[in-house]
């Protein structure tokens, strides 16, 4: 039963800090409950993502085509070339296929809810510069009793996968 208005949460963090292996836990999690999820990942490796060269819908794309669709076997694949595409045009394009949860990975400086990974100390500022920010997963143990007493939950990493499915459930 997809919701007309998904849930959006943001898996935060500096590079390397795990936020692709939460989203790959939480995307199992929520989808074992029976939730449709979508996800939108900010390409952060500088440049466009690869696309197959010489294919047919890349072949439209060059030829002047704003967008190409291919599917086949109930795959579908779109590839679309804009000179950018804001973080809001990407969650409209997602609503389309009726999620009940769109999980964003990346974009750390939006402003949906969202849990922050640090990795170690020198990422508090991350703690600082970010907004809604509902929860905070700490790499280390240590670092975890350090934050303790902010003004919202801090967990190790592992611990904090529990507290995003309850939160993303209580908004669901």
């Amino acid at each position: 039963m997809a919701l007309v208005k998904p849930v959006l949460f943001q898996v935060a963090g500096y590079q390397n800090s795990g936020k692709t292996t939460l989203t790959l836990t939480l995307i199992q999690q929520l989808a074992a409950k029976g939730l449709k999820v979508a996800t939108v990942k900010h390409h952060g490796h500088g440049g466009r993502p690869e696309v197959v060269e010489g294919k047919d819908s890349d072949k439209h794309v060059k030829a002047g085509a704003a967008v190409s669709l291919v599917e086949g076997g109930g795959r579908m694949v779109i590839h679309a070339e804009n000179d950018k595409w804001s973080l809001s045009e990407e969650i409209d394009m997602l609503s389309f296929f009726k999620p009940d949860v769109i999980l964003i990975e990346g974009y750390k400086k939006e402003p949906y809810p969202k849990a922050v990974i640090l990795r170690d100390e020198s990422d508090l500022e991350l703690v600082e510069k970010l907004q809604n920010i509902q929860v905070v997963l700490c790499r280390n143990a240590e670092l975890a009793n350090v934050l303790k007493g902010l003004s919202f939950p801090v967990f190790e990493i592992d611990d904090g996968v529990n507290w995003i499915l309850e939160y993303i459930s209580s908004t669901h």
